[in-house]
């Protein structure tokens, strides 16, 4: 018979193979996420890496191809996602967003937490995944707030701007509902947003380090 001892030693070899679960965090735009990544990646500056996702959308004012997003043409990410290409893939506003299996790799290969800034289908392709991502939702005060939000972005007109607002109420809902993320971050202050944030990662990648994964500090 095999030993308790022998299995649990070969599930934390597999484990340490693997490295560090991926961290998926999941809200509406406009809801606060990029202000929480960038505090992350500033203190930690070894320890995550960002998977640029790709999308069809044009880039906006200050968005660079390769470091925001991947710009690609519609044709182009259809041909890919179709090729087995992409670990999930969403339509958001009428555009396509999706997450390439070489953009995580990137970030596994350099030794990094590999970060994945997705939507509601996304996420439940994610889950269906053996990457065994770390879920987190960010929640917005209220669709009042998130809509005062964009509007100061000044890159929405108003037919996109209602687009937004009403996937916002559905990805909130989904966002809410029980069982779907491990974490709920409700994003009223910033300051205390991040707190809870980044006390609720260094806990898992704690545990994750104590079972014998390494961990870039």
């Amino acid at each position: 018979m095999i030993s308790i001892l022998f299995i649990a030693n070969r599930l934390l070899s597999t484990m340490a193979k693997q490295g560090p679960r991926p961290v998926v965090i999941c809200g509406p735009s406009g809801s606060g996420k990029s202000t929480l990544l960038n505090r992350l990646f500033k203190e930690f500056p070894n320890t995550f890496g960002f998977s640029v996702s790709h999308t069809t959308r044009k880039p906006r004012p200050g968005e660079e191809d390769g470091v925001h997003y991947n710009f690609v043409e519609r044709e182009a990410m259809e041909k890919a996602i179709a090729n087995g290409e992409f670990i999930e893939s969403a339509t958001f506003s009428g555009n396509m967003y999706g997450t390439s299996k070489e953009a995580v790799r990137k970030v596994q290969n350099a030794g990094k937490v590999c970060i994945l800034d997705i939507e509601p289908q996304g996420v439940e392709q994610v889950k269906k995944t053996d990457l065994n991502p770390i879920l987190i939702y960010n929640n917005p005060p209220s669709i009042e707030a998130l809509e005062e939000r964009l509007r100061k972005r000044n890159t929405e007109t108003e037919e996109t701007l209602k687009k937004r607002l009403d996937a916002a109420a559905t990805e909130i809902a989904y966002g809410l509902t029980p069982g779907n993320f491990h974490k709920i971050i409700h994003n009223v202050d910033i300051d205390e947003a991040y707190e809870q944030f980044r006390e609720f990662i260094v806990a898992e990648l704690k545990a994750q380090e104590a079972a014998g994964i390494t961990i870039c500090w």
